[in-house]
């Protein structure tokens, strides 16, 4: 009979002093989510002779965490995979659901992101202290995958007894209208079905923009988490000027940002 694998949460580590940061944010995470956490190092071709040594340093890692918190189901893993396929690999044969890592680093992973069946969570490496994840915001607009990150919302909710805040765009026209409108009711639905303290308000900005109202909402009330769907097409002129995940990342400052990824269907986390 094959073993049942656990699920994990990923802290992508660089193997510097970024990863403390990184592991705390990681053990608040599978605490919360009930579920292991998995250090993971992927390295480059070129340090493959340094294998032993970034092993090592992973179970470095471990001792003090198995020490203090001995019900925390805690592994590593080595790998030197491509950024893009990356998230792929460790859903399909890791059982990875969630993946943490630095903010500072997005440039490297937007790929990664685009290409993500499971979300990515963007953290400050400089930020002094560890989230409670207990007050969330998030943007809904017309797009038929909100209903991704209302089901993420709603795991917080749910496991952590946080509090959601959902802010839905003001589009003009009459299709987008409706489309907002049905999302917003089914996350209401989802919301109600599992007991999750919540509001949702009508925003001032389009579709376009209301993951950036979404933003000042949450750096103002002081919020600890926004979830956020990335972009479901990237033109030219998006990789030009910058797309919305990068700017918002940047100006989020101490925010943590959850990314769901619109192009991918997404794993769901398993009771």
């Amino acid at each position: 009979m094959t073993e049942k694998k656990e699920q994990k949460i990923i802290a992508l580590l660089s193997l510097n002093s970024s990863d403390k940061i990184l592991i705390l944010n990681g053990i608040k995470i599978a605490s919360i989510f009930r579920k292991e956490l998995c250090l993971l190092y992927n390295y480059p071709k070129k340090e493959k002779k340094q294998h032993e040594k970034s092993k090592a340093q992973l179970d470095e890692y471990t001792l003090p965490i198995i020490k203090e918190l001995p019900g925390l189901k805690v592994s590593t893993l080595l790998l030197s995979e491509k950024k893009m396929v990356l998230p792929e690999r460790l859903s399909d044969d890791f059982e990875a659901i969630l993946i943490i890592t630095s903010a500072s680093k997005f440039s490297i992973h937007s790929k990664s992101v685009f290409e993500s069946p499971i979300p990515f969570l963007f953290v400050n490496d400089n930020r002094a202290s560890i989230p409670e994840f207990k007050n969330l915001i998030l943007p809904i607009d017309l797009r038929k995958e909100s209903s991704e990150i209302a089901l993420w919302a709603s795991y917080f909710g749910r496991f952590n007894n946080s509090e959601v805040v959902g802010i839905a765009a003001s589009d003009k026209g009459k299709d987008a209208q409706q489309h907002i409108a049905r999302n917003v009711m089914l996350s209401k639905k989802l919301f109600l079905k599992f007991q999750i303290k919540h509001k949702i308000f009508k925003g001032t900005k389009s579709s376009l923009s209301n993951s950036f109202e979404a933003l000042d909402l949450a750096q103002s009330s002081k919020s600890d988490l926004l979830v956020i769907l990335g972009s479901s097409t990237i033109t030219p002129l998006d990789l030009l000027i910058g797309l919305p995940e990068r700017k918002i990342i940047k100006k989020a400052g101490d925010l943590p940002v959850l990314i769901i990824n619109p192009r991918r269907d997404n794993y769901v986390l398993c009771d």
